[in-house]
Parts: C-alpha cells; structure tokens; sequence
C-alpha cells in the first residue's frame, strides 16, 4: 500500500488535472489519489496532490492562498479569456501607456467583485457554465468577493502585425481561493477598452507548497518521492500536540477543551508526533473536522 502523504507535482502544458492524477496512481500504485485545485490545460506548475489518507486534506488546502506568474495579452479577446478560446474582437491597443497597465492593475488589487469566465464549473440552475458554454449559450454568472493580495506587474511589452498593436503585460499574482486570472485579463481589458485575454500562466505556489518542492512527473517516474502526512499537515496548518487523553476523544470523534491558536483548521498531533486529525474551535470546544487515524 502506497504511503499517506502529498506530492507537489509541476504539472505540464497541455495535461489536465484528472489526466496528472491518473498517471500519478500508477506511479504510487493507489487509486486514492486526488488534486487540491484544478489548473487549466495549458496552466503549468504547482499541482498538490494527496495520496492515500493525504486524499482527506484536500478540501482544506483549496482554500489556500495561491501565486501564479501570469501574461495577460491587451488588444484581444477570446471565448474563454485565455489563449484555448476562439479570437474575438481585436482592437489596436497601441494608445495604452504603462501608466494606465498599471493603473488598471491598482484596480484589480485588494478585495474586489469578480464574475467568473463563461468557461467555469460554476453551476446555473444545476448546470456547469462550461456546458452550456459548449452548447452555445451564455448563462449569467453573479459575481463574487476574492481577494488579490499582490498583482505586481513584471514587464510590459508591445507587439506589431498587419491589425495594430497588442500589449503584452507580465505579473506576479497572489490572490485568495476561487480567484480566476482569466478573469482578471479580461476585466483588465475591458477596464482600458482594448479588451484582453490570458496568454501564459505558471502556478509557483498553493499555500506552503511551492516549485522548489515541486517534481515533474517524469522525476516522480524514475523515483517516486512524495511529504509525509504529518510534515504535509504540520507545514499547513497551526500544530497542536494533545495528551493521551485528548488523543483518545479526537480519535472517536469527540469534542476537547478548545485551541489557543485562534480560528481556522489546526492540525491535532498525538504526544509521539503522528498527526490524528484536522480540528477547528467552535464557541467553547474543539471538534475534529477530519480524523486520519480513528480509534
């Protein structure tokens, strides 16, 4: 049996997500594996996969901050705001200055409202929006609050055909769970009327997870190395180490004296190190929210 863990996989262009996970259980010999956050097609780098027990930290670390090294074309749109889509309208974007990238930057910066890509799996009426994008209907997406911690803009650089100009603008984004960079091209150009698409995007980290811990998968192939659960779980999440007694009620689902670590998801380690479970505070209690090792 494969051990419990994550590996922090630097997914290549042109694969999806499932297509990573599916080579990834013949390399661990489990089917139990799954990914923490779909990265599109032509998306690469850090995919985090869990293995085994691994599998149940998942919903957890998608909710993580991200950073991604983005290329974001001005002058053009597509079907689905990035380079995969049909071309639509081209408009010469040789009058957009640095000074207005950057400004229209600013204002994608911070808590903002955004309405994610037609090509999502957002559901409407019970219906994913990239379903009924294929069939070629547009469906209304309400927007939603993310959170863009840095769009720091790396390089601007301008390029000439026959139609005019386009605006190639390189950035380093961080932003929260559920933040679509497609997006947020598109909302930059339509912010400076030129319209825009995303044309390159690498993922260099999913919460502590980053590319210096990331492996191809053909590294995997030749050998196989993955994070332990309870290094993956400690590098995660604030640690708690519990006495045997407090050991014992987590590992049957009960309820203890609650963390001093504040809110959100604690990792719960038994007094020999191993990781028990994940927990979280309620109002006078801690409650396991995932139990890797129940009595």
């Amino acid at each position: 049996m494969a051990e419990s863990g994550v590996v922090v996989v630097d997914k290549p262009a042109d694969w999806t997500s499932h297509d990573v996970v599916a080579r990834t259980r013949g390399l661990a010999r489990t089917r139990r594996v799954g990914h923490a956050g779909t990265l599109d097609p032509m998306a690469t780098g850090v995919l985090v996969l869990g293995v085994e027990k691994g599998t149940k930290l998942l919903g957890h670390l998608t909710l993580t901050e991200k950073t991604y090294e983005a290329t974001v074309r001005l002058g053009l749109t597509t079907t689905t705001d990035d380079a995969e889509g049909e071309p639509g309208a081209r408009v010469d974007a040789s009058g957009v200055g640095d000074e207005a990238v950057r400004a229209a930057v600013a204002r994608l910066t911070g808590r903002i409202q955004q309405v994610p890509p037609q090509v999502s799996a957002i559901k409407v009426d019970g219906k994913r929006a990239y379903k009924s994008a294929r069939e070629g209907k547009e469906v209304a997406l309400r927007a939603r609050e993310v959170t863009v911690a840095e769009f720091a803009v790396s390089d601007i650089r301008r390029a000439v055909d026959a139609d005019g100009t386009f605006v190639d603008v390189d950035a380093v984004i961080t932003c929260s769970s559920g933040t679509y960079i497609r997006s947020l091209a598109r909302d930059m150009g339509e912010d400076l009327g030129v319209g825009g698409h995303l044309t390159a995007l690498r993922r260099t980290r999913v919460g502590p997870y980053d590319l210096s811990q990331a492996r191809t998968l053909d590294q995997l192939a030749e050998e196989f190395t993955q994070v332990p659960l309870d290094r993956a779980v400690a590098a995660a999440f604030p640690v708690r180490t519990l006495s045997e007694e407090e050991t014992q009620r987590i590992r049957h689902g009960n309820r203890i004296d609650p963390s001093t670590l504040g809110p959100g998801t604690v990792g719960l380690f038994a007094p020999d190190g191993r990781v028990v479970a994940l927990g979280e505070n309620r109002r006078d209690h801690m409650k396991p929210v995932v139990v890797f090792d129940p009595a």
